[in-house]
């Protein structure tokens, strides 16, 4: 990339835990953004002991730390959209939203409920209390079907149930909403994007072990809020972000003697 066009390059605020693997979190996340031609800065608000094999304890960092470097941060830089991923603590939620009234950027939300690989326990609790404290500044929430039916407070089965579901929490805290089905079985890997009134529903072929491929949820988002950056619209967005994580998912790395990773 030349040095003008770094210059022109859209910021894109990423506020996400550290994964030391760098498959995951921060790391990955300033990967795939730097990939799609945005320029990331960032907030770490949790590390984590983790590898490949999966995650061992989550340390949340000092909350007013994390909503200092916030607004010290959003005084100074124009960020064109933000990513927002493992929060890790309730008060560093309620910290960012503090933080978050200083841009108009576009929001996104990966809920990051539990970890897929490891046995940190899902706080059904202090998910809900996030959602509350970030709901006003919310564009859109991507939670896989697992934490859409925590959040949505319903069970999720079918195609049917997912979009219900989406239709559900999108109602309720006023922002779209991307059913993410990809864990589930089947052929296709479906999502669904709710925003207002319209639903999309997003297919592409299902990958063979793709669910066992770690940071799918960090690399959609990221590359969702990097589209928004460049001007796509919110469903051109997860089209492209979808397919950009479906080839991945297909061609993944290994950096280590556990899971593969998008990155």
């Amino acid at each position: 990339m030349s040095a003008a066009s770094r210059a022109a390059a859209p910021d894109v605020l990423i506020c996400a835990g550290l994964d030391p693997s760098g498959g995951a979190g921060l790391i990955a996340d300033v990967r795939i953004a730097s990939g799609l031609g945005v320029r990331p800065v960032g907030v770490v608000t949790a590390l984590t002991v983790q590898d490949t094999r999966g995650v061992r304890s989550v340390h949340p960092l000092d909350a007013e730390v994390v909503g200092a470097q916030l607004e010290a941060l959003l005084s100074d830089v124009e960020v064109k959209a933000v990513k927002l991923g493992m929060l890790g603590a309730v008060e560093i939620a309620r910290g960012l939203a503090g933080g978050l009234q200083l841009t108009a950027a576009p929001v996104v939300w990966d809920p990051i409920g539990a970890p897929s690989l490891g046995g940190v326990a899902f706080d059904r609790e202090g998910f809900d209390e996030m959602l509350r404290a970030l709901a006003p500044h919310l564009t859109l929430i991507t939670p896989n079907a697992g934490e859409l039916a925590a959040l949505a407070k319903q069970p999720i089965g079918s195609l049917d149930d997912l979009v219900a579901a989406a239709r559900h929490l999108a109602a309720g805290v006023g922002a779209a909403v991307l059913g993410k089905g990809g864990h589930a079985g089947g052929p296709e890997s479906i999502d669904v994007l709710v925003e207002g009134e319209r639903v999309e529903v997003l297919r592409s072929p299902r990958v063979a072990d793709g669910e066992h491929v770690h940071g799918t949820g960090c690399a959609l988002s990221t590359a969702i809020a990097s589209h928004l950056a460049l001007g796509a619209s919110l469903v051109e967005a997860c089209r492209a972000a979808k397919a950009l994580v479906g080839a991945r998912i297909a061609s993944p790395v290994r950096p280590g003697r556990g899971a593969a990773a998008v990155v």
